[in-house]
């Protein structure tokens, strides 16, 4: 695991820092490989039931190292993308906690999350067209998914940012927090770890994919991802669980 990226393991939950503070925690090729590999682990461990993504020293990602990308080099993963994320997703959930800046390619890592907390002083933004270039990692298809169209159509031509009271009135973030988005991260991932780890894995699954279904098509689709759930042992022991009023011991299968 390269230094550009630090893991830690909090009860059921992986935090993983980018780790580049000097540089507002621009990604580079390094710091995207520290991504896969953690999510990877993330979904390899069966303790693990979900992740925290999150940037050291008070700025969640600025986007791409421009030195690097004068360099040549590009940081992206073949077949997962921008920091090892905007073109895939690992099967268990993955929270955002956003403080400073998540701009360019740093917006495009929180748009790849399921979840998102932020601190109230956080700015978003897409400004790739004031350096002549474009949000091709994922803002420019996935955001007007999240929020209005219009107003990703705005963000796209200006390059403006938004504050986060702005981006949690348009629903593209879960929670404000004034302290650290990591604490409340962390509590909120606590919260998500409690519940059964197939049923994290189906309903994130179905979520994220159920808008390319058809109508004719969208129950059979659904079946394919929750049949598996109702027929493992932890239905089994969630309803024991529930009828013996103690908490329930998941085994994820």
């Amino acid at each position: 695991m390269s230094e550009e990226v630090l893991t830690e393991v909090d009860g059921n939950v992986l935090v993983v820092t980018i780790n580049r503070p000097e540089a507002k925690n621009a990604m580079t090729k390094a710091a995207a490989e520290g991504i896969a590999a953690a999510m990877d682990r993330l979904d390899a461990e069966t303790d693990l039931r979900c992740a925290i993504l999150t940037g050291a020293g008070g700025t969640f990602c600025s986007g791409m190292d421009l030195k690097g990308f004068l360099r040549g080099e590009s940081p992206s993963i073949k077949g997962r993308g921008f920091g090892g994320l905007s073109e895939w997703t690992p099967k268990k959930p993955i929270i955002a906690a956003i403080d400073g800046y998540a701009l360019a390619g740093g917006m495009e890592l929180a748009l790849a999350c399921d979840l998102i907390v932020a601190n109230d002083k956080a700015k978003f933004g897409i400004p790739e067209a004031k350096r002549g270039l474009a949000a091709a990692a994922g803002g420019l298809i996935k955001l007007p998914r999240q929020i209005p169209p219009r107003i990703a159509m705005e963000l796209a031509l200006t390059g403006d940012f938004i504050d986060a009271k702005r981006a949690y009135d348009l629903g593209f973030i879960n929670q404000l927090t004034e302290g650290p988005a990591i604490e409340a991260a962390k509590a909120l991932a606590a919260r998500v770890a409690e519940n059964g780890p197939l049923a994290l894995i189906a309903s994130k699954g179905i979520i994220r994919d159920s808008h390319e279904w058809t109508e004719a098509e969208m129950w059979k689709k659904q079946q394919e991802y929750i049949a598996p759930v109702f027929s493992s042992s932890d239905a089994r022991e969630g309803a024991a669980a529930f009828a013996e009023k103690r908490k329930p011991n998941w085994q994820g299968k």
